[in-house]
């Protein structure tokens, strides 16, 4: 299946009026679909999920627990009136003979600089970008939808409407970008339907913050 690949514009009408037909058979949504504030959304402003972060924390105190303990008996046998590990004295004469202008030296010191940034990240951003907040129904139970199900579920929504024979579905945070290809009836008529089918179909996700709407419908394009 292929679809025409020529230059498509998205003209910003107001909702009741058609977009016009392009050359090429194309037909995109009138206007981004923005709903207005309802009452039961007044006081909802739900933020994103915040990650665990599972994996980077475990890694990260495994070599801290590791480095300490190797420290903690290096320390030891050398209180001990035991010769230091090999590894530290070499560290040592190191540090104190290569000059600070040295390429293993602002190496090592690139390295400690990006993985300590990666982690004041990983520390200050909440993470989860594919899981989208829903309203709370009750206060101590928050919900969350996964942007693959909804774009699953506005998909076949999208199948429903007359006229449309294959349709692509991609939900953002703030976006949801619908391609469509309609095989009969006019792309205008199936925009419009696609508009009120999926604008629907977005409230009934129950999403914290409702994303705008883009529908783009095109023809099939010509084989051989």
């Amino acid at each position: 299946m292929s679809e025409s690949h020529g230059s498509e514009s998205t003209q910003h009408l107001p909702v009741i009026e058609k977009a016009v037909e392009t050359e090429l058979g194309q037909s995109a949504s009138a206007a981004d679909y923005k709903p207005l504030p309802v009452l039961e959304e007044a006081d909802d402003a739900e933020g994103r999920f915040w990650s665990a972060r599972r994996v980077p924390a475990g890694i990260l105190a495994l070599l801290l627990v590791a480095g300490a303990g190797l420290l903690l008996y290096d320390v030891t046998a050398v209180r001990a009136d035991r010769p230091a590990m090999h590894w530290r004295r070499s560290l040592a004469h190191e540090l104190a003979e290569r000059p600070l202008d040295d390429t293993w030296v602002l190496v090592g010191a690139g390295i400690a600089t990006a993985l300590g940034v990666w982690l004041l990240v990983l520390a200050t951003t909440p993470g989860l970008r594919d899981v989208l907040p829903m309203r709370r129904a009750h206060p101590e139970v928050r919900a969350g939808l996964h942007r693959g199900a909804a774009a699953m579920v506005l998909r076949d929504r999208a199948m429903e409407v007359s006229g449309v024979r294959s349709v692509r579905v991609r939900v953002g945070r703030r976006k949801v970008d619908v391609r469509a290809v309609s095989h009969f009836r006019e792309l205008d008529d199936v925009r419009a339907d696609l508009d009120a089918t999926l604008a629907d179909g977005i409230r009934g996700l129950g999403l914290a913050r409702r994303p705008a709407l883009s529908v783009h419908v095109a023809r099939p394009g010509r084989k051989g």
